[in-house]
């Protein structure tokens, strides 16, 4: 047996008896996905939208899809609005299920925020009645084989 390879059976049957955790050989778990693009708040009218991420922390049942207006001025969140729903697949973890919002825009009239997820959805929120509408039933995208 070679010197490294006798080294490393070595230390793997003494570790636990010396009471030392056996040490990492493995490379460290990949990530289930990559962490979302952040999305530059807009303000109008002194008011801050944001897309808000770590959802799931605030106990909103979803990850993602949710944009926060605060007050900008006073920093205080004065509502928060769901874009979308997530619908999860049982079966499935739902990390790797969670859609986010990919980009924001202040709509024409300035009355509006448009709004693309990573699908490709496009949807429009009111600023004034916080109703949404999905722009166009445009199919989800489709990632390159």
């Amino acid at each position: 047996m070679r010197r490294s390879a006798f080294k490393s059976v070595l230390i793997c049957l003494l570790s636990p008896l010396l009471g030392n955790p056996l040490p990492s050989m493995a490379a460290p778990p990949a990530a289930k996905r990559v962490a979302p693009a952040p999305v530059r708040p807009l303000t109008v009218a002194g008011i801050r939208y944001d897309v808000v991420l770590a959802t799931r922390a605030r106990g909103l049942p979803q990850e993602g899809g949710y944009v926060a207006a605060t007050d900008r001025q006073s920093g205080t969140e004065i509502w928060l609005q769901r874009i979308y729903e997530t619908h999860y697949a049982a079966g499935m973890e739902e990390d790797v299920q969670d859609v986010f919002i990919r980009q924001m825009s202040v709509g024409k009239t300035g009355r509006t925020l448009e709004i693309i997820d990573e699908l490709d959805r496009h949807h429009s929120l009111d600023l004034t009645t916080r109703q949404v509408r999905q722009r166009c039933p445009c199919p989800p995208r489709r990632t390159q084989p």
